[in-house]
């Protein structure tokens, strides 16, 4: 499984990283949407862990190029404030599977993010079947 985590502040987002590779997730992370924006262009990725309020660059403008790029990839949108705390997150941005606060526990949002990145993992293996 495949997670680029998109992350303004490091700190978090490297836990949050330790968290994901304890489930032997590949896991890369990112503090901007420009160099989001960038891995997305060039990597694929079952799941995105992305903050909703970025210092720099807009986290829908990341989550609407994944769905254009990486149609299968899902995000997990994860926020400090209560933007979208009624749930319209989901008309906004097509790939969105989940919306946690930030400061959700790093296991369940580990937890959340394999669970999602295990369904990416199956449907793609289902649409490309391995010859054998």
């Amino acid at each position: 499984m495949r997670v680029l985590i998109v992350q303004s502040n490091k700190n978090l987002g490297l836990l949050w990283q330790r968290h994901l590779e304890r489930l032997d997730a590949d896991v890369f992370l990112v503090n901007t949407g420009e160099h989001a924006l960038a891995r997305i262009e060039t990597e694929p990725f079952d799941v995105i862990v992305l903050d909703l309020v970025l210092e720099k660059g807009s986290a829908l403008t990341v989550a609407d190029f994944a769905q254009f790029r990486q149609p299968d990839a899902n995000v997990v949108f994860v926020t400090d404030t209560t933007f979208f705390s009624d749930g319209s997150i989901f008309n906004h941005s097509a790939n969105a599977r989940a919306f946690i606060q930030t400061a959700t526990p790093p296991k369940d949002l580990a937890a959340i993010v394999h669970h999602y990145g295990c369904a990416s993992v199956a449907r793609v293996a289902e649409i490309n079947p391995v010859p054998g």
